[in-house]
């Protein structure tokens, strides 16, 4: 769905202002070195209609992590970047991930979203996106870009975490987050 060179075409050096900020987190179901990463994405948007564009601002994604440390995390980079809420998937945690959330960034709206359909069906409307050159790194983020360039091809079997976050990031901030027929808010 991605390719390195396209990503590598579509960063540069981005800075605000933004109209809108999120950071987005993609749960792991288990705890421990062999658990699934928190992926953890922060993002910015600004523009209007089809010339809204967004920026992956950083990956502050997080292996292994108990839910009160990833949520710490989670909350130090919305702090950060200057959020104006976290979007959160649900399908594992439910109001768990709502309230791990709220406990370490209680000045923040959480907002629990909960997949209907597979991961590529809601990444292939983002791959789009950066086709379309809306959306743009505002640095490497090799881990992300590595797991970008790997999903969907042949014998892929690893959670794409990181990339979770990010399609939740980027649904919200051009797709209009829960109208989106992919999402669904709870």
């Amino acid at each position: 769905m991605w390719r390195r060179g396209d990503i590598e075409a579509l960063r540069e050096r981005v800075e605000g202002p933004f109209d809108r900020v999120v950071v987005a987190v993609d749960p792991p179901a288990g705890v421990g070195p062999d658990a699934d990463a928190c992926g953890i994405i922060a993002a910015g948007a600004r523009g209007e209609g089809l010339g809204r564009e967004a920026i992956v601002l950083a990956d502050a994604s997080l292996q292994g992590a108990a839910p009160h440390v990833w949520a710490a995390r989670a909350a130090e980079l919305a702090r950060s970047v200057g959020a104006h809420a976290i979007v959160a998937e649900a399908n594992n945690g439910g109001e768990m991930v709502r309230a791990v959330l709220k406990a370490a960034a209680p000045e923040f709206y959480v907002r629990l979203v909960r997949a209907s359909e597979g991961k590529r069906a809601r990444a292939e409307p983002i791959a789009a996106l950066y086709a379309q050159g809306r959306v743009k790194h505002a640095a490497a983020f090799p881990d992300l870009e590595d797991q970008m360039c790997a999903f969907g091809s042949d014998g892929y079997g690893e959670s794409p975490d990181r990339l979770d976050a990010l399609v939740w990031a980027l649904t919200d901030l051009l797709l209009g987050g829960a109208m989106a027929p992919r999402a669904r808010m709870l």
